[in-house]
């Protein structure tokens, strides 16, 4: 390719890429397709659903590793890309996506120096390396699909300089069909880039698909389910105790976390709730986001200041929708049942 089309095809770049309101692929949301921990995984993730209906196999690279929860910030940035052309009903949504490195560390809330943007060369690698195997959305006669996360990358360098003129990435078929898809991403709090833990921004993952539509009593899920499904290495007791230690710390954005133990089974259970529904005394309440539903906006709304009603209602009421048009998802987890809410003694 000559350096004139290399030009002009880096003139392309999504120009509101810093603005997008953040989507996440539902699918990818709650099971384990990523590596918890930012140190080389080389051992297989090989997950089977209690029913035996569903199965995710990750295979890692030998050099580079297996993709992190880290490296995904990468296809959230892509997913959001992708929905904001949805929504303006462009004609041909393209899995090709051009970007500059320093717009795309501002979009998923990195510093922009160098050394990050060598991170994101190695996370495009791994990214592309690392092979899964699923029978999620695998229909008729096709009994599983296997794909890297994206397909290539490339990064144009300037000869004199020696620093990067702009990226591309493509990203898989699977990947690129469940965003576009009907109710195929959830919208998800830019907060959630802040989050420093492997497993917390996992749990925020599962929180935000099945509590987002949940009323003041949220949902709740044993702490085995989320071991089996988190894809964690290490010992259940070290989980366990992890998982503690985050509900202690309460960290969560949008969510409010409680440790609970099931007056029947005596499992340990997570109950997470929107903290928007809970009680407007609740130490945990707070303020719901609100953003534009318009969907030519470039620019994030400003706050603005919310004014408690003059008469406190017993609870925040529960939304139906995300407040950016976005539909909260409140089923429980595709392979396990609903759990009964009991009072513990």
């Amino acid at each position: 390719m000559s350096k004139k089309r290399d030009e002009e095809q880096f003139d392309l770049f999504v120009p509101f890429v810093t603005d997008l309101p953040l989507r996440d692929q539902r699918e990818t949301m709650e099971r384990p397709f990523f590596s918890l921990a930012k140190r080389k995984r080389l051992k297989p993730i090989d997950y089977t659903s209690p029913d035996g209906s569903t199965f995710v196999k990750v295979l890692p690279h030998s050099d580079y590793g297996m993709a992190t929860i880290w490296d995904a910030d990468i296809l959230i940035w892509a997913a959001s890309v992708i929905t904001e052309r949805k929504n303006r009903r462009e004609n041909d949504i393209s899995r090709k996506l051009s970007f500059q490195p320093y717009d795309l560390l501002r979009a998923i809330g990195r510093p922009t120096g160098g050394r990050e943007y060598l991170r994101i060369r190695e996370a495009m690698a791994r990214l592309q390396s690392t092979v899964v195997v699923t029978n999620i959305r695998a229909k008729g006669k096709r009994k599983e699909r296997q794909f890297g996360w994206i397909e290539g990358w490339t990064d144009l360098i300037d000869d004199e300089t020696g620093q990067s003129r702009g990226m591309t990435i493509t990203v898989s078929e699977w990947f690129h069909e469940g965003v576009i898809m009907e109710g195929g991403v959830l919208a998800i709090d830019p907060k959630y880039f802040e989050i420093t833990g492997g497993r917390e921004r996992w749990l925020y993952r599962v929180a935000r698909k099945h509590a987002g539509g949940a009323d003041s009593l949220g949902f709740a899920v044993t702490i085995k389910t989320l071991f089996e499904k988190s894809g964690a290495e290490g010992s259940y007791r070290r989980f366990k105790f992890e998982m503690e230690k985050v509900v202690e710390r309460n960290g969560l954005p949008e969510f409010f976390l409680a440790w609970e133990v099931d007056a029947k089974t005596k499992e340990p259970r997570i109950r997470m709730t929107r903290r928007s529904a809970l009680d407007l005394t609740h130490p945990g309440y707070e303020i719901p986001r609100y953003r534009s539903k318009r969907k030519d906006r470039q620019a994030p709304p400003r706050a603005f200041e919310h004014a408690a009603p003059a008469e406190l209602p017993h609870s925040a009421p529960s939304a139906d929708h995300a407040d950016d048009g976005e539909p909260f998802d409140d089923e429980p987890l595709d392979d396990e049942p609903r759990l009964e809410d009991s009072d513990d003694e």
